[in-house]
């Protein structure tokens, strides 16, 4: 079929893919993209230290701090394969800067938020935005960039991601300290940002252009959605609202398994399925979404739950909150960006995946002794460790499962892996968050009950109805025991988290490591060209 890409010159023949870009051309065509990926992280990541001051200033309760999160999760998680379908049929920078408009959107209307309810409905709508940037930001470098050198560029992704996650809670921080702007700036801080990446994306970004009859799997979408939801729902109020062993469990997961059920009968039948499942049986994918799960538990237990142990088990502010998990982050920016330049120049990727994740086990495994007392230096240990395994498995997994693939599949396959980890983390806060404010309570009242039974009915209406505690108002005894129970809360946290990250790792032991091809998966065929020939 003729394609408007002219013919390979160096090789001296025609040829239906586009000519390799140089590594100017491709920074130049990624500059817009990695900016649009700073801005979702950014806004993202810029209300963890202050979502306690906003839980609290808006009456919110432990549950509504985790919905806070796992509705961004949750839709995100929903949204990531549709996004990937649609990149197969539509323009790739179009959707970029659509999802890119839409997490925007998002964002402003959260900050005008009256209630815990209208934040959680607004983190909806930042969900699906930051959920199309995040698979398309790996589709678009698939199009470009062979996987023996997507390694490299990988790499600088992860290291946007690392900045970003590290500057993201210190900005947070330092807006949520300062009385004349607030925690509501944390929203609007990303929109001149987003504005920029926009700008950048136009004038930067060609993509080849592919024509197709579209057919977009809405039945798929709407029942993965409709099945994630129930049993998100499920884990969240599990414990509290009802017992784990009720008949609202039984129709709860029951539900949830049929309307999985459902949802594979009609990928089944589906022309055009948002999540094909012939992909599935590649072992290499199936392993490495199975193990993108199990580590986007990891993942979001840290970056959610170190805001809470920093301000709430140690007193400390928003921005010093912030300023403490650098190690962490400064591990996944060094170990995504060293893996990825080792990886283009060796084309071997395995050792990083089982690396990362024997670094990353260790670090939850060791975060799961933490106390409220417990040396910082300690803490920063573990976090790093934690941070260097990140860094190592999470774009490798994409990289790994993009590898294994057809051109008219990549989009579906990146987000699948995107997906499972998504959903994994979604499933895992909510879970956690749970077993947290569990064990928060539990350790509350056996402070309280220590000191007496006068000062256990004093104390027990602070915590007894979940809200999030304001440190400065308790006295002494009281804020230690606070404390103290946040600090092993979170810690209860990492325990029941580093199994995930153990399974994680047993996964990756058996994906096969199959060489990195050298030509990019770009669409050529049938493809109308948005840019001149380079």
């Amino acid at each position: 079929m003729a394609t408007t890409t002219p013919p390979d010159v160096q090789g001296g023949r025609s040829d239906t893919t586009a000519p390799a870009m140089t590594h100017a051309q491709i920074m130049k065509a990624l500059s817009g993209l990695m900016l649009g990926m700073f801005v979702a992280i950014l806004s993202s990541t810029i209300v963890s230290n202050a979502l306690p001051e906003i839980i609290s200033d808006l009456g919110g309760t432990q549950s509504s701090y985790t919905w806070v999160v796992t509705a961004a999760l949750l839709s995100m998680t929903a949204a990531t394969p549709l996004w990937g379908k649609l990149s197969d049929l539509f323009s790739k920078k179009l959707l970029v800067q659509i999802s890119l408009v839409i997490y925007v959107l998002g964002s402003v209307v959260a900050g005008l938020s009256q209630n815990t309810g209208m934040l959680i409905a607004c983190r909806v709508v930042q969900g699906i935005g930051v959920g199309g940037l995040s698979a398309l930001a790996q589709i678009v470098m698939a199009a470009m960039i062979s996987p023996r050198e997507r390694g490299r560029y990988s790499g600088y992704l992860g290291a946007v991601f690392a900045v970003a996650t590290v500057g993201g809670p210190l900005l947070g921080g330092v807006i949520t300290d300062t009385d004349w702007l607030g925690w509501r700036w944390c929203f609007y801080v990303g929109v001149p940002f987003a504005v920029i990446a926009l700008i950048v994306l136009q004038k930067t970004l060609r993509l080849p252009v592919v024509r197709r009859e579209v057919k977009v799997d809405w039945a798929g979408a709407f029942f993965v959605s409709a099945a994630v939801s129930v049993l998100l729902i499920w884990v969240t109020q599990a414990g509290s609202s009802f017992d784990w062993l009720s008949w609202q469990t039984a129709a709860m997961t029951g539900g949830a398994v049929a309307l999985g059920a459902l949802f594979l009968l009609v990928e089944s039948r589906a022309s055009e399925p948002i999540i094909p499942l012939r992909l599935f049986r590649n072992p290499t994918i199936s392993l490495a979404s199975a193990a993108s799960l199990f580590v986007g538990v990891a993942m979001f237990a840290g970056t959610v739950f170190f805001s809470q142990f920093f301000q709430l088990a140690r007193g400390e502010s928003p921005t010093m909150s912030g300023v403490l998990t650098i190690p962490m982050i400064g591990g996944l920016f060094v170990s995504s960006t060293v893996s990825g330049q080792v990886i283009t120049k060796t084309g071997r990727w395995k050792a990083w995946l089982v690396s990362g994740g024997v670094l990353l086990t260790a670090g939850m495994g060791l975060l799961s002794t933490m106390r409220y007392d417990t040396p910082y230096g300690r803490i920063a240990v573990y976090m790093a460790l934690m941070g260097l395994g990140l860094g190592m498995m999470m774009q490798n997994l994409v990289l790994a499962t993009q590898n294994q693939v057809a051109p008219e599949d990549l989009g579906a396959a990146s987000s699948v892996v995107t997906f499972f980890r998504s959903l994994g983390g979604a499933v895992g806060v909510s879970a956690l968050g749970a077993v947290m404010a569990n064990r928060v309570t539990h350790y509350v009242k056996d402070g309280l009950a220590e000191l007496g039974p006068k000062a256990a009915a004093l104390g027990h209406g602070g915590t007894g109805g979940g809200g999030i505690p304001d440190l400065d108002k308790l006295p002494a005894p009281f804020r230690t025991i606070i404390e103290s129970a946040y600090g092993h809360g979170v810690a209860d946290v990492f325990l029941y988290a580093a199994p995930a990250a153990l399974v994680g790792l047993l996964l990756c032991v058996f994906i096969k490591e199959v060489p990195l091809k050298s030509k990019p998966a770009a669409h050529a065929p049938a493809a109308e060209s948005e840019a001149a020939a380079a």
